[in-house]
């Protein structure tokens, strides 16, 4: 199976100058967590701004995200794979990276499309989705439980 079957092709997408309340809207209106970043010249895919980088670089570091732009606070660089990528090959490097999502670009670096954590669940084998599930939530070094 290759990536290009089972991505989502029709995404929402933003620029670096993009506000970040635009973007937490976006994201409400498209029922997703993240949103490629484009380069507003080139049309190349350069970062994803998701969710928890919204809480985490700007919330949590006690900066008021309205009137914040992408720039500050988006995931730089991407991790991504061609369309003709096979899903191994794409489980392989979310793993490794520790991404819930997969950017999606052509030999051009023009974004195409996202495999996440869904559309795997979707159409990969259930033990290739718990294995995936199990390596992109292993807690980072820094991170501290609640209790």
């Amino acid at each position: 199976m290759q990536v290009r079957e089972i991505m989502t092709q029709r995404l929402a997408w933003c620029t670096t100058d993009a506000d970040l309340r635009e973007v937490a809207a976006m994201m409400a209106q498209c029922d997703c967590g993240a949103i490629p970043v484009v380069d507003a010249q080139t049309q190349k895919a350069i970062g994803v701004v998701t969710d928890r980088d919204i809480v985490c670089r700007a919330v949590a570091a006690g900066q008021n995200p309205v009137g914040m732009k992408v720039e500050q606070v988006m995931t730089m660089p991407i991790t991504a794979v061609a369309p003709g990528a096979s899903l191994d090959e794409c489980l392989a490097r979310m793993e490794a990276a520790q991404v819930r999502r997969m950017l999606v670009v052509d030999d051009r670096g023009t974004l195409c499309g996202v495999v996440s954590q869904a559309d795997i669940a979707r159409a990969a084998p259930e033990g290739d989705t718990a294995a995936l599930i199990k390596d992109v939530s292993k807690p980072t070094s820094h991170a501290s439980s609640v209790q």
